[in-house]
């Protein structure tokens, strides 16, 4: 008995904690090399954002600054009186208010739409799922130019609804809740139901209080997906008015707004714009993690 208890003990324990000293520390060795090998690009980011021209281009790959500064940020913000030409702000704006509006659409229909076609039966519903499942096979690429035709046939074409609409709706997002509702006892329902609650009422007093893990991923996925969209925005926008983050600096590093590298500026518009997935995903990504089972009924 003991002898069981040992070794199921020993299978408990992290991987590399079951080979010998040398081994683990051989493995925690070039775990560490690819870590810094992994952080090193955000490294030179963060140090070359704080870097004038002149030792950016003398000391690219340097940590340190020769004489740190924050012109680049406050020419960014335009705070420091002396614009560059380079709109960031707007682009800042546009994107703040495309990302907040699809995340919060994509959550509201992911999960009305995954509640559906776990619970709700009706005719077709293995047809739907078996298309929500062969649309996220599909590359976003081959869609770009149905996409532009049908934008600018409805005359929505660069304007802000032709950036939101199309995207409020995601198939990753739909199967992630379907898959988490399918976990919950049907129990928990037949009790509201039996209490004369109707779907509405189940899913969103009910269900949808008890699916926090999967709407805090889904709410991440949707948040870091629209923040960092970029194909979608090239064929839906033309004017410099809708840019966001992504399609304004990618007009920057291109060369469209000014002349020579500006590595500081460009680095630095790049690590602004990733403070904020950055944020939201250490914050949360406990919830990745935990299991299906936090809405098991507790007996």
């Amino acid at each position: 008995m003991r002898t069981t208890e040992k070794t199921a003990a020993a299978d408990e324990r992290p991987v590399l904690a079951r080979f010998p000293r040398p081994a683990r520390l051989t493995g925690y060795a070039l775990l560490l090399a690819f870590a810094v090998l992994y952080a090193l690009p955000f490294l030179v980011q963060l140090a070359t954002s704080f870097k004038s021209d002149p030792d950016a281009a003398s000391h690219p790959l340097s940590l340190l600054p020769t004489a740190p500064t924050t012109a680049v940020f406050e020419q960014l913000t335009g705070s420091g009186g002396n614009g560059p030409g380079v709109p960031f702000l707007r682009w800042l704006g546009n994107s703040t208010l495309v990302t907040v509006v699809v995340t919060l659409g994509r959550v509201l229909f992911d999960s009305a739409a995954g509640y559906a076609l776990a619970r709700l039966r009706f005719r077709g519903r293995a047809l739907l799922v078996a298309f929500v499942v062969a649309v996220m096979a599909v590359p976003p690429v081959v869609l770009l130019i149905p996409k532009f035709l049908v934008l600018n046939t409805l005359g929505i074409f660069d304007t802000y609804t032709g950036m939101i609409v199309p995207l409020l709706f995601d198939a990753a997002g739909i199967f992630i809740m379907k898959q988490f509702f399918e976990s919950i006892p049907r129990e928990v329902e037949e009790a509201a139901r039996i209490d004369g609650a109707g779907v509405g009422r189940i899913f969103w007093y009910v269900v949808l209080p008890m699916s926090r893990p999967a709407l805090i991923t889904v709410t991440l996925l949707s948040f870091q997906g629209s923040w960092n969209e970029f194909t979608h925005f090239l064929v839906a926008t033309q004017s410099s008015d809708y840019e966001t983050l992504t399609t304004g600096l990618a007009r920057f590093v291109s060369g469209g707004l000014g002349q020579g590298t500006q590595y500081p500026l460009k680095l630095g518009a790049a690590l602004l714009s990733t403070i904020p997935v950055a944020v939201l995903f250490f914050c949360f990504q406990r919830y990745f993690i935990r299991g299906a089972n936090a809405g098991a009924v507790k007996e």
